[in-house]
């Protein structure tokens, strides 16, 4: 069952959506303001997000530009708006699809099935691939991780962490980011499983925790997967 977060204010319009995608096997959570969305996606966890423009609290637009600053999570976004400049601007700021009020369940349902069969196969085509930096190797599908001709046997946490790491090499993420794709939940300054995680991926990788080469700590701004220290 495919998970949808409803962002939106009009509560007899979220009422008939909700109930028109449960009927045809979506699990649909309701947020009615904007300032509530973000907390709400890192506990609900969404397949995909549908987000009014016109919030109260924290408008649509804002909104996406925060999912998209950490998350590649489907985002539809729906508008009383016509103006096509609103349109154009919600897609280049990252919303996958835009439809405009008054919604069409059918139509809405169509869009949704398609968002997520594009997603299914991008994930696919992830989950197959295999990811190569010098004597390290990533297997995806079989959730396996080798390194330098012998399988490296992390716990189930660290290797989640430490897919994220590899498939945004050369790439800094903040603990902010990292804690929000590995665990969806965001940085409240004091959480240290994120540094933990990753002293105890040094280890397994000889990698110096005095002066690390190959998982850098960049100060102040967060980790870096260094592609060139893998390959030496």
């Amino acid at each position: 069952m495919k998970k949808v977060l409803l962002i939106e204010d009009d509560a007899r319009l979220a009422e008939l959506i909700s109930e028109y995608l449960c009927r045809y096997g979506f699990e649909v959570s309701l947020v009615l303001r904007g300032d509530l969305a973000l907390d709400a996606i890192a506990r609900e966890q969404p397949d995909v997000v549908v987000l009014d423009l016109m919030l109260p609290g924290m408008d649509g637009m804002d909104i996406c530009r925060a999912i998209r600053k950490n998350s590649a999570l489907p985002i539809l976004m729906l508008t009383a708006r016509a103006d096509i400049f609103d349109q154009v601007t919600g897609l280049e700021i990252g919303a996958d699809d835009y439809m405009l009020k008054p919604v069409e369940p059918r139509l809405l349902l169509a869009r949704l099935r398609v968002i997520l069969r594009r997603l299914d196969s991008r994930d696919q085509a992830v989950r197959s691939a295999a990811l190569r930096f010098g004597e390290l190797e990533v297997d995806l599908s079989a959730r396996q991780v080798c390194w330098k001709g012998r399988e490296i046997d992390l716990k189930t946490s660290d290797y989640n962490l430490f897919v994220i790491l590899v498939q945004a090499a050369g790439t800094v993420l903040s603990r902010d980011e990292l804690l929000r794709r590995w665990r969806g939940i965001g940085f409240d300054g004091l959480d240290r499983t994120v540094d933990v995680s990753i002293s105890r991926l040094r280890k397994y990788f000889d990698d110096d925790a005095n002066e690390p080469r190959k998982i850098k700590t960049v100060w102040g701004r967060g980790y870096l997967f260094s592609p060139i220290a893998w390959e030496e």
